[in-house]
């Protein structure tokens, strides 16, 4: 009955060490999955401000395209009175 306690106690030893090594590893890739995640949050906000700024950079191109096309329009109308 000794032999088969102390078989016993190592067995539960051995599982005990194994789930303590899993429960390690499994809080490793849990860190790292939300490293990871966060480190694509960064990311999509620094792309959404860039993002920002193309479309202000745009609206500024096109709103200067408009003054353009209205000062040739003027030019035009003036011309025309004369």
């Amino acid at each position: 009955m000794k032999n088969i306690a102390i078989v016993t106690a190592a067995v539960l030893a051995l599982g005990v060490a194994a789930c303590n090594k899993n429960a390690e590893t499994n809080t490793a890739n849990e860190t790292a999955v939300e490293n990871t995640a966060a480190t694509d949050v960064n990311a999509a906000t620094d792309n959404a401000g860039a993002t920002a700024n193309a479309d202000a950079a745009l609206n500024a191109a096109g709103n200067a395209v408009d003054n353009a096309g209205a000062a040739v329009n003027n030019a035009a109308a003036v011309v025309e009175n004369k």
